[in-house]
């Protein structure tokens, strides 16, 4: 008898081999897996989303701002299709016949037997205009859905909009699946875990033809939608509204806070948008018109835009020069045009009457006793020692970072340090006489309408904050408790009294600087700001706070391309500071002033015209 060959000894083991595999991999299979359950479930069932309502969004006086209302989606399983009239259902949607010739063979390339989206986001009048004749198109049905409503025109940068989920949302969080619909940004986006429920399902019984036969085990295991939270927004919509109007034909924005509680009564950008254009099937092509629309409609200027504060942040140099004892309450400085030019004001003997006054070589000198303050003989080192110290000062009123007001994507502005003249210039080629115009808000220092309205509520304070915030409440959590955390800033309070006295007196004392913000029978102390623009006329710039005793306002308001502070922005704040604290204006000839400017620049094209 022969001997095995040693090659039939390797192919019997590697038969054994596969065998042992292939019996391990069926009893895994059979036994300790449920992969075929699921997949021979998965062919035989349907599984109908049930999407829950979104969380109602209201003002601060319990007034609906968004709400939702019915929306469907028209769906087919392409298989089950048996078409005898395609053009009367075509005409039926609003479409051409050669649209539904091409959905239909897109839902096919998806899947013959698997559902998919023909027609997103019918209205509930579109839908009834089809439920009658629904019935003879075998493949079709209606999936329901909720569209969000918006109850006036108003409002749109801070509320949001949603949108239908892309596929980098669908691969960071398992909750969405293509064609759901999820915040965007404003409210929508930053709060969207809280608004958007949880999705139910109704699980029913299909045919090899993937046609519903029944309940799945008599709806067992169907669950039901959980609606989502609710949100109570700290916006006022009267005063957001006021706002909005006095903006029109204006570029720019204004934020109102609540000095005691920091809840943000009122955020408006300009030029606005109707927040209703971006709901449903049309949103796309309007989001498309917005985007390029002149003057960026689209673009959250409250939060987003960050200007040169001008001589509104004198106010700031006035608090870091007294506390750290730089100058004093009586310090008197000349008003030497030489080092920087100024307007004509009696002499700034103090610094009450610098602030009231907006002395410019005044806050030069304070500005200079805060760089160059001795640590070196070298002024181009010793420059950045006190340029950073300066810095780590200023950003405590909330400059120079992203304040979490329960918004996504809020500007940073700027707070520049020697890192950042070492980039520009070079270490230790630069000194006090190449930045001193951040002296007088200008240079390289960004701020936003919200920081400037932050730094006014502070002010307000005299030196505590609570982080300004757009909701009040989310479902019946009540307030969150970063937005209940208290504040108290590391400056001798007695810094504050003097620089409010200078505030008070820019609005209503004589050579003051901001006497178009008076209110008839409230004290308004304010600052007044005019930043200049290479680019054309200068950004008018305001922020202010009252009453004087107990504030129940802070704004701030900026006016791009519109001139002097005192001009433009200073009246609006005060028509809004009226209109808050006596739901009255008693300034109609300023008021009509207001609403009648056309502040925006021409074109090119409409010069020529």
């Amino acid at each position: 008898m022969n001997k095995p060959e040693p090659r039939t000894y390797v192919i019997a083991a590697v038969i054994v081999i596969v065998s042992v595999i292939l019996l391990v991999r069926l009893f895994f299979l059979q036994v300790l897996s449920d992969e075929y359950e699921v997949s021979a479930l998965n062919n035989s069932q349907r599984h109908i989303i049930q999407y829950p309502p979104r969380g109602i969004i209201y003002d601060r006086d319990s007034i609906i701002l968004v709400s939702n209302k019915a929306g469907y989606d028209l769906m087919v399983i392409p298989q089950q299709v048996k078409i005898i009239d395609s053009l009367r259902l075509a005409n039926a949607l609003g479409i051409d016949k050669e649209s539904f010739r091409e959905r239909l063979a897109e839902a096919s390339f998806y899947s013959r037997f698997q559902p998919s989206i023909f027609y997103k986001m019918l209205s509930a009048e579109e839908y009834a205009g089809i439920q009658e004749i629904l019935y003879d198109y075998e493949g079709f049905y209606v999936q329901p859905r909720v569209m969000r409503q918006y109850a006036d025109e108003v409002g749109a940068h801070f509320m949001g909009d949603i949108g239908e989920v892309n596929d980098n949302v669908i691969a960071a969080d398992a909750y969405y699946r293509m064609g759901d619909y999820a915040g965007v940004n404003g409210i929508e986006k930053y709060y969207e875990k809280s608004l958007r429920g949880k999705k139910g399902v109704k699980i029913f019984l299909v045919d090899a033809h993937n046609r519903i036969k029944e309940s799945y085990k008599d709806g067992k295991f169907d669950t039901l939608p959980e609606a989502g939270k609710s949100l109570v927004s700290s916006i006022d919509i009267d005063l957001q509204e006021y706002g909005e109007r006095l903006f029109v034909n204006k570029i720019g924005g204004l934020v109102a806070i609540e000095p005691e509680t920091g809840e943000i009564l009122a955020l408006v950008s300009s030029p606005g948008y109707d927040p209703n254009l971006l709901v449903g099937r049309n949103r796309g092509y309007f989001y498309d018109s917005l985007l390029n629309a002149p003057n960026k409609p689209l673009f959250n200027r409250a939060i987003n835009s960050a200007y040169p504060p001008g001589s509104t942040f004198k106010v700031v140099q006035a608090v870091i020069g007294l506390d750290e004892n730089l100058i004093s309450t009586s310090t008197s400085i000349p008003c030497n045009k030489y080092w920087v030019n100024c307007h004509n004001h009696p002499p700034a003997t103090s610094v009450t009457k610098a602030v009231q006054f907006s002395c410019n070589p005044y806050f030069y000198e304070v500005f200079r006793r805060m760089v160059q303050r001795g640590y070196e003989k070298s002024i181009f080192r010793d420059s950045p020692i006190g340029l950073d110290m300066w810095k780590e000062k200023v950003v405590l009123f909330g400059f120079d970072q992203s304040l979490d007001i329960g918004l996504p994507s809020v500007s940073s502005g700027q707070i520049p340090g020697s890192d950042y003249y070492d980039a520009l210039y070079g270490q230790y080629r630069w000194a006090f006489s190449t930045i001193y115009s951040l002296s007088i808000g200008q240079g390289e220092i960004l701020a936003t309408p919200l920081q400037l309205a932050h730094f006014a509520a502070i002010i307000a304070n005299h030196g505590y904050y609570y982080t300004p915030h757009v909701v009040k409440s989310v479902g019946e959590e009540g307030k969150e408790a970063k937005y209940r955390k208290k504040y108290i800033l590391p400056f001798k309070s007695e810094v504050y009294p003097p620089i409010v006295e200078g505030m008070k007196n820019a609005v209503n004392a004589p050579h003051g600087t901001a006497g178009l913000a008076r209110v008839k029978d409230v004290t308004v102390c304010g600052k007044t700001g005019t930043a200049q623009n290479p680019h054309g006329e200068d950004h008018s710039i305001f922020m202010a706070f009252a009453p004087m005793e107990n504030p129940k306002i802070a704004i701030a308001v900026y006016v791009e391309n519109a001139g002097y502070g005192g001009t433009w922005a200073a009246p609006i704040a005060g028509l809004m500071i009226e209109k808050y604290l006596t739901d009255t204006i008693t300034n109609k000839w300023g008021e009509e002033r207001i609403l009648n400017a056309n502040l925006i620049p021409e074109t090119a094209d409409e010069k020529e015209d």
